[in-house]
């Protein structure tokens, strides 16, 4: 029996998640350091799996299957696609700037009568959500994959109501409510999606006798297996609506700023970077392989929703006066593109549209931790409460610029090569669609440029005239992820030669064709 490689992967946060609870109170420090060296343990297991991944190799491989629940037809089944391998990847590599990002944020501190949770939980409930997003990429069993898609919110719900942003304006108790009530929010919008995917799950299983993705694909192209068009479309509208308020997307996204204003900013990354990304990921594997007709039918609706949320989310951008709620509307805006090119059914959009979620992934994780840390400094996430911070900390504002020029799709940046690709394969089948949506990056290096002129160009406000410049532990988070954006930024190959062969069998499923060049290339 060969290793399981992808059960390692998943359960190794998992044990971490229990081994830091476990740390004694007094103990912080050390449940810091156990947390992190989980998070890198996790890291070099997702690299394993990257390596051991055949790019020209089987659909699903490394897979794993195990009866669980033989009376409902429940199997423990793992297995990975190019487009699964790389999210891992993004996963595993952020966790551990993560956990160094939010080094002190659950710190005990006295604010009248309340004292912030345990250190220990703060980490344990980190590694605990990256043991279920990584399950939730590898479960090829649908029910299985519903377990974890819903299971991953009670420890979101924790992070975000217990450990929230300590720079907050109104005061603690204020604060304490705010908190509250975005972690509710978040928690009912995201049950409410779920619940509806429940009832589309267990109707999937009564028309096709199987959770199995492979076995329903399998039956489904050997003919055993066909759907009536209204339950097809029925089904896919259940699954949709839950990838779609985890996405989020436009008017499903309202949960999204009020989490992300209210988290510490590392909390803030996890939700945006790497739990909304099995929204889009699920559109990929679910929506799209066991619903390819239905996907198809509603492709026009879902194309015109994904450029609302891309228009809409900039706009809002525009006109925020708090740093995150600002990067929230604009992870709004992006998902729009992300969804776009998934359902512009073109190998182009959907290559694009799995580059952009690694690549949204880094440059919001850069933008939000700098965020973090300015915020952290002043103790006010408010853009008028900054200004002239380049001259009292020239490093951080270095790293918040390219941050920001890494969100509105700077060339030689990671994100432009796929937000290029998105738009160049929404373009061929939908041109308007593709060319009401460029207007989105206008309104992007509107609300970037205008973010950092605000805070970190003018005159030096007397509240940061003595801010200290990033801590070497700072530099150590956001470094490697600079790197890492001019690297994807110049070449992309190595993502896109594990992504490419995943989306032309997504295209199979669908039975769609890229669209001919109206002229032909001069030979």
């Amino acid at each position: 029996m060969s290793f399981p490689l992808l059960t390692a992967t998943a359960a190794l946060p998992a044990v971490g998640a229990i081994a830091t609870a476990a740390v004694p109170a007094a103990r912080r420090t050390a449940a810091k350091w156990l947390a992190l060296l989980f998070s890198l343990a996790t890291l070099v297991l997702a690299i394993v799996v990257a390596v051991r991944f055949d790019p020209g190799g089987a659909r699903y491989q490394l897979t794993e299957s195990h009866s669980w629940i033989a009376d409902f037809g429940v199997r423990y089944e793992l297995g990975v696609d190019g487009i699964a391998v790389a999210l891992i990847a993004l996963t595993a590599l952020l966790i551990p700037f993560i956990v160094l990002a939010g080094w002190h944020d659950a710190d005990p501190l006295e604010t009248g009568s309340r004292r912030w949770r345990p250190t220990q939980g703060f980490f344990a409930l980190i590694l605990a959500v990256e043991a279920m997003v990584i399950l939730s990429f590898e479960a090829t069993d649908v029910f299985l994959f519903y377990i974890f898609f819903e299971a991953m919110l009670i420890p979101m719900y924790f992070l975000i109501g217990g450990f929230g942003d300590r720079a907050h304006e109104h005061g603690e108790e204020k604060a304490a409510t705010q908190r509250s009530y975005a972690a509710v929010k978040f928690l009912l919008y995201n049950l409410a999606g779920g619940l509806i995917m429940l009832a589309a799950v267990i109707g999937l299983y009564v028309v096709a006798g199987s959770f199995s993705l492979t076995e329903i694909a399998e039956a489904r192209a050997s003919g055993e297996f066909t759907m009536a068009t209204s339950t097809e479309r029925w089904l896919f509208l259940g699954f949709f609506f839950a990838f779609a308020v985890k996405a989020p997307l436009w008017p499903l996204h309202t949960w999204l700023p009020n989490a992300m204003q209210e988290s510490t900013a590392p909390v803030a990354v996890l939700i945006t970077a790497v739990v909304d990304k099995v929204g889009t990921f699920a559109m990929l594997r679910f929506c799209l392989q066991l619903f390819p007709e239905a996907s198809k039918w509603a492709t026009p609706v879902i194309l015109v929703l994904a450029l609302v949320s891309i228009i809409y989310g900039a706009l809002l951008a525009v006109g925020q006066r708090d740093i995150k709620r600002l990067i929230a509307y604009a992870s709004i805006s992006h998902f729009g593109f992300i969804i776009m090119g998934i359902f512009a059914m073109t190998s182009q959009g959907q290559s694009g549209a799995t580059l952009y979620m690694v690549n949204h992934g880094i440059s919001t994780a850069v933008l939000m931790l700098i965020a973090g840390f300015l915020i952290s400094r002043r103790g006010s996430r408010l853009i008028a409460d900054y200004g002239g911070v380049q001259k009292v900390a020239p490093v951080l504002a270095g790293t918040f610029l390219i941050g920001g020029l890494a969100t509105l799709s700077l060339p030689g940046l990671a994100p432009f090569v796929s937000e290029f690709l998105v738009l160049v394969g929404t373009f061929t089948r939908y041109p308007v669609i593709g060319i009401i949506a460029t207007f989105g990056i206008v309104l992007a290096a509107l609300y970037t440029l205008v973010l950092y002129q605000r805070t970190m160009t003018g005159p030096v406000r007397p509240e940061v005239a003595k801010m200290p410049d990033l801590r070497v532990r700072e530099i150590a988070v956001v470094a490697p992820l600079v790197v890492l954006l001019i690297f994807l930024g110049v070449y992309p190959k190595p993502v896109t030669d594990i992504v490419n062969p995943a989306v032309k069998q997504t295209m199979s499923d669908v039975e769609q064709k890229d669209p001919q060049p109206e002229v032909e290339a001069a030979k």
